[in-house]
Protein backbone atom coordinates (compact mmCIF):
# COMPACT_ATOMS: atom_id res chain seq x y z
CA UNK A 1 0.00 0.00 0.00
CA UNK A 2 1.51 3.30 -0.68
CA UNK A 3 2.31 5.80 1.63
CA UNK A 4 -0.05 8.23 0.49
CA UNK A 5 -3.09 6.12 0.55
CA UNK A 6 -2.00 4.34 4.25
CA UNK A 7 -1.43 8.53 5.55
CA UNK A 8 -5.28 8.91 4.27
CA UNK A 9 -6.44 5.75 5.75
CA UNK A 10 -5.01 7.12 8.89
CA UNK A 11 -6.41 10.33 8.36
CA UNK A 12 -9.98 8.24 8.03
CA UNK A 13 -9.60 6.71 11.18
CA UNK A 14 -8.59 9.69 13.29
CA UNK A 15 -11.56 11.49 11.52
CA UNK A 16 -13.96 8.33 12.83
CA UNK A 17 -11.83 8.38 16.37
CA UNK A 18 -13.19 12.02 17.34
CA UNK A 19 -17.08 11.65 16.00
CA UNK A 20 -18.23 8.85 17.77
CA UNK A 21 -21.97 8.86 16.41
CA UNK A 22 -20.21 8.65 13.14
CA UNK A 23 -19.33 11.03 9.71
CA UNK A 24 -21.30 10.51 6.61
CA UNK A 25 -19.48 9.07 3.94
CA UNK A 26 -19.56 12.52 1.78
CA UNK A 27 -18.44 14.55 4.94
CA UNK A 28 -15.70 11.87 5.57
CA UNK A 29 -14.48 11.53 2.14
CA UNK A 30 -14.23 16.21 2.08
CA UNK A 31 -12.80 16.07 5.66
CA UNK A 32 -9.76 13.58 4.08
CA UNK A 33 -9.57 15.15 1.00
CA UNK A 34 -8.85 19.12 2.80
CA UNK A 35 -6.75 17.47 5.38
CA UNK A 36 -3.36 17.51 3.17
CA UNK A 37 -2.49 19.61 -0.03
CA UNK A 38 -1.38 16.03 -1.28
CA UNK A 39 -4.91 14.23 -1.10
CA UNK A 40 -6.86 14.06 -4.14
CA UNK A 41 -10.45 14.07 -3.89
CA UNK A 42 -11.07 10.68 -6.08
CA UNK A 43 -7.98 8.75 -3.93
CA UNK A 44 -10.18 10.12 -1.14
CA UNK A 45 -13.13 8.49 -2.47
CA UNK A 46 -11.23 4.86 -2.93
CA UNK A 47 -9.80 5.15 1.06
CA UNK A 48 -13.16 5.59 2.46
CA UNK A 49 -14.25 2.69 0.30
CA UNK A 50 -11.34 0.50 1.26
CA UNK A 51 -12.59 1.33 4.99
CA UNK A 52 -15.95 -0.13 3.91
CA UNK A 53 -14.38 -3.26 2.31
CA UNK A 54 -11.37 -4.32 4.13
CA UNK A 55 -11.88 -2.75 7.69
CA UNK A 56 -14.90 -4.50 9.05
CA UNK A 57 -13.03 -5.80 12.38
CA UNK A 58 -12.80 -1.45 13.12
CA UNK A 59 -15.70 0.01 10.97
CA UNK A 60 -19.49 -0.36 10.55
CA UNK A 61 -21.96 1.24 9.09
CA UNK A 62 -25.55 1.58 11.57
CA UNK A 63 -27.40 3.50 8.84
CA UNK A 64 -26.79 4.14 4.79
CA UNK A 65 -23.71 6.31 4.10
CA UNK A 66 -23.01 6.75 8.01
CA UNK A 67 -19.62 5.08 8.48
CA UNK A 68 -18.72 4.82 12.72
CA UNK A 69 -15.97 2.78 14.55
CA UNK A 70 -16.77 -0.48 15.73
CA UNK A 71 -15.65 0.48 19.41
CA UNK A 72 -18.20 3.09 19.61
CA UNK A 73 -20.86 0.45 18.87
CA UNK A 74 -22.80 -0.71 21.55
CA UNK A 75 -22.60 -4.83 21.99
CA UNK A 76 -24.98 -6.88 20.09
CA UNK A 77 -26.59 -4.10 18.38
CA UNK A 78 -25.79 -1.55 15.72
CA UNK A 79 -26.79 1.53 18.09
CA UNK A 80 -24.21 3.75 19.46
CA UNK A 81 -22.90 2.95 23.09
CA UNK A 82 -25.18 4.29 26.08
CA UNK A 83 -22.67 6.88 27.33
CA UNK A 84 -21.66 8.56 24.35
CA UNK A 85 -25.12 9.45 23.17
CA UNK A 86 -25.32 13.47 23.56
CA UNK A 87 -27.09 14.29 26.83
CA UNK A 88 -29.78 16.59 26.72
CA UNK A 89 -29.04 20.26 27.37
CA UNK A 90 -31.18 22.09 30.25
CA UNK A 91 -33.95 21.45 28.68
CA UNK A 92 -36.39 23.71 26.87
CA UNK A 93 -40.17 23.45 27.30
CA UNK A 94 -41.40 21.32 24.44
CA UNK A 95 -44.62 23.55 24.18
CA UNK A 96 -42.50 26.20 23.24
CA UNK A 97 -41.88 25.03 20.02
CA UNK A 98 -45.39 24.70 19.03
CA UNK A 99 -46.59 28.36 17.96
CA UNK A 100 -43.21 28.92 15.87
CA UNK A 101 -44.20 25.50 14.15
CA UNK A 102 -47.53 26.53 13.71
CA UNK A 103 -46.44 30.03 11.83
CA UNK A 104 -43.67 27.90 10.03
CA UNK A 105 -46.57 25.52 8.23
CA UNK A 106 -48.43 28.81 7.31
CA UNK A 107 -45.70 31.78 6.70
CA UNK A 108 -42.83 29.63 5.06
CA UNK A 109 -43.94 26.26 3.80
CA UNK A 110 -47.96 27.99 2.88
CA UNK A 111 -48.56 24.14 3.93
CA UNK A 112 -51.61 25.53 5.75
CA UNK A 113 -54.41 28.32 6.23
CA UNK A 114 -54.45 28.07 9.47
CA UNK A 115 -52.68 26.18 12.03
CA UNK A 116 -52.98 26.42 16.20
CA UNK A 117 -50.67 24.92 19.00
CA UNK A 118 -52.80 22.09 20.34
CA UNK A 119 -51.09 19.83 22.97
CA UNK A 120 -52.56 18.49 26.50
CA UNK A 121 -55.51 16.17 26.15
CA UNK A 122 -57.67 18.08 23.63
CA UNK A 123 -59.11 14.96 22.11
CA UNK A 124 -60.01 13.36 25.10
CA UNK A 125 -58.65 9.84 24.19
CA UNK A 126 -55.12 7.75 24.66
CA UNK A 127 -54.57 7.88 20.58
CA UNK A 128 -53.05 11.21 21.82
CA UNK A 129 -53.55 15.18 20.76
CA UNK A 130 -51.09 16.66 17.94
CA UNK A 131 -48.98 19.46 19.42
CA UNK A 132 -50.00 21.55 16.68
CA UNK A 133 -52.94 21.31 14.03
CA UNK A 134 -53.71 22.99 11.24
CA UNK A 135 -56.15 23.45 7.49
CA UNK A 136 -55.88 23.85 4.72
CA UNK A 137 -58.54 25.55 2.70
CA UNK A 138 -58.71 27.12 -0.49
CA UNK A 139 -59.20 31.04 -1.09
CA UNK A 140 -62.50 32.65 -1.84
CA UNK A 141 -61.09 33.98 -5.24
CA UNK A 142 -59.36 30.63 -6.53
CA UNK A 143 -61.41 29.18 -9.36
CA UNK A 144 -61.27 25.21 -8.43
CA UNK A 145 -61.83 24.93 -4.59
CA UNK A 146 -60.45 21.81 -2.62
CA UNK A 147 -61.70 20.11 0.32
CA UNK A 148 -60.31 21.13 3.30
CA UNK A 149 -57.62 19.05 4.60
CA UNK A 150 -56.14 19.10 8.11
CA UNK A 151 -52.73 18.66 9.09
CA UNK A 152 -51.11 17.71 12.51
CA UNK A 153 -47.85 17.62 13.57
CA UNK A 154 -46.05 15.82 16.54
CA UNK A 155 -43.19 17.90 17.71
CA UNK A 156 -40.10 15.96 20.27
CA UNK A 157 -37.38 17.88 20.96
CA UNK A 158 -36.15 14.82 23.49
CA UNK A 159 -34.33 12.57 21.56
CA UNK A 160 -34.91 9.64 23.33
CA UNK A 161 -38.64 9.72 22.17
CA UNK A 162 -38.14 9.16 19.07
CA UNK A 163 -40.17 5.94 19.15
CA UNK A 164 -42.85 7.34 20.75
CA UNK A 165 -43.02 10.50 18.41
CA UNK A 166 -42.98 8.09 15.40
CA UNK A 167 -45.60 5.95 17.12
CA UNK A 168 -48.18 9.23 18.08
CA UNK A 169 -47.41 10.63 14.17
CA UNK A 170 -48.96 7.02 12.82
CA UNK A 171 -51.84 8.11 14.64
CA UNK A 172 -52.86 11.07 13.80
CA UNK A 173 -53.17 9.82 10.11
CA UNK A 174 -56.80 8.36 11.39
CA UNK A 175 -57.80 11.77 11.29
CA UNK A 176 -55.54 14.12 9.17
CA UNK A 177 -54.81 14.36 5.88
CA UNK A 178 -50.98 15.37 6.35
CA UNK A 179 -49.02 14.32 9.19
CA UNK A 180 -45.85 15.50 10.60
CA UNK A 181 -43.18 14.45 12.77
CA UNK A 182 -40.83 17.10 14.13
CA UNK A 183 -37.64 15.91 15.47
CA UNK A 184 -34.42 18.03 17.32
CA UNK A 185 -31.39 17.81 14.63
CA UNK A 186 -29.46 16.74 17.78
CA UNK A 187 -30.50 13.21 17.54
CA UNK A 188 -27.85 10.64 16.02
CA UNK A 189 -27.75 10.40 12.70
CA UNK A 190 -28.42 6.91 12.42
CA UNK A 191 -31.32 7.44 14.09
CA UNK A 192 -32.83 10.41 11.79
CA UNK A 193 -31.39 8.25 8.82
CA UNK A 194 -34.18 5.07 10.59
CA UNK A 195 -37.23 7.98 10.73
CA UNK A 196 -36.30 9.29 7.33
CA UNK A 197 -36.96 5.87 6.16
CA UNK A 198 -40.10 5.03 8.03
CA UNK A 199 -41.46 8.04 7.01
CA UNK A 200 -40.97 8.06 3.42
CA UNK A 201 -43.00 4.43 3.92
CA UNK A 202 -45.72 5.80 6.05
CA UNK A 203 -46.43 8.99 4.23
CA UNK A 204 -45.05 11.41 7.13
CA UNK A 205 -43.62 14.18 6.70
CA UNK A 206 -40.07 14.43 8.71
CA UNK A 207 -38.67 18.19 9.86
CA UNK A 208 -35.14 18.67 11.69
CA UNK A 209 -35.27 21.80 13.69
CA UNK A 210 -33.21 23.21 16.56
CA UNK A 211 -34.09 22.31 20.03
CA UNK A 212 -32.31 24.55 21.75
CA UNK A 213 -33.47 27.80 20.37
CA UNK A 214 -36.97 28.49 20.43
CA UNK A 215 -36.70 31.88 19.31
CA UNK A 216 -35.17 30.49 16.21
CA UNK A 217 -35.62 26.78 15.97
CA UNK A 218 -34.75 26.86 11.94
CA UNK A 219 -37.20 24.35 10.85
CA UNK A 220 -35.81 21.90 7.38
CA UNK A 221 -37.82 19.75 5.83
CA UNK A 222 -36.13 16.48 5.44
CA UNK A 223 -39.23 14.38 3.67
CA UNK A 224 -42.74 15.72 2.76
CA UNK A 225 -45.77 14.54 3.95
CA UNK A 226 -47.91 12.43 1.32
CA UNK A 227 -51.78 13.48 0.93
CA UNK A 228 -53.77 10.45 2.73
CA UNK A 229 -57.61 9.93 2.78
CA UNK A 230 -58.40 9.66 6.95
CA UNK A 231 -61.34 8.40 8.28
CA UNK A 232 -63.85 11.34 8.22
CA UNK A 233 -65.94 9.81 11.14
CA UNK A 234 -62.45 10.39 13.36
CA UNK A 235 -61.73 13.87 11.88
CA UNK A 236 -64.98 15.40 12.23
CA UNK A 237 -65.19 14.04 15.91
CA UNK A 238 -61.47 15.66 16.45
CA UNK A 239 -62.73 19.03 15.01
CA UNK A 240 -65.91 19.05 16.97
CA UNK A 241 -63.79 19.59 19.51
CA UNK A 242 -61.74 22.27 18.31
CA UNK A 243 -64.18 23.84 16.10
CA UNK A 244 -64.58 27.42 17.46
CA UNK A 245 -60.94 27.99 17.21
CA UNK A 246 -60.39 26.30 13.69
CA UNK A 247 -63.41 27.10 11.67
CA UNK A 248 -64.50 30.44 13.41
Amino acid sequence: MGTVRKRMIDKAFEILGSNPEGVRYSDLVRRVAESDPMFKINTAHGTVRYLQENCCDRVYKPARGLFRLTKYREPGTDQLKEELVRKQPERVKEEEFYKPFAEWLVKETEECTKAIPLGGCRFRDRWGTPDVIGKRESMKSDIIQAPVEIISAEIKPDTSQLVTAFGQACAYCLFSHRVYLVISNKAPSDEIARLDGLCLVFGIGLVLFDSENPKDPDFEIRCRPRLQQPDLFYTNRCMKLIEREMFS
